[in-house]
């Protein structure tokens, strides 16, 4: 997801997307350890997702301030 299409979310929904990817990620290397995972990039671009997330949430705690 790009940033710009997070940061039309509120921090409500930003925090559920978090939650979603992040269980998604445990999904996801769950099944790697299993051997049903073929394609890497996924657990790459959910890092990714995860990591932008927190940024902006961040961010907004801390432009609040």
């Amino acid at each position: 997801m790009k940033t710009s299409e997070l940061r039309q979310k509120n921090a409500d929904e930003q925090k559920k997307l978090l939650a979603e990817s992040q269980s998604k990620l445990a999904e996801l290397k769950f099944d790697l350890e299993g051997g049903k995972v073929k394609n890497l990039k996924a657990i790459r671009e959910t890092r990714r997702d995860i990591a932008r997330i927190n940024t902006l949430l961040r961010e907004s705690e801390i432009n609040k301030q």
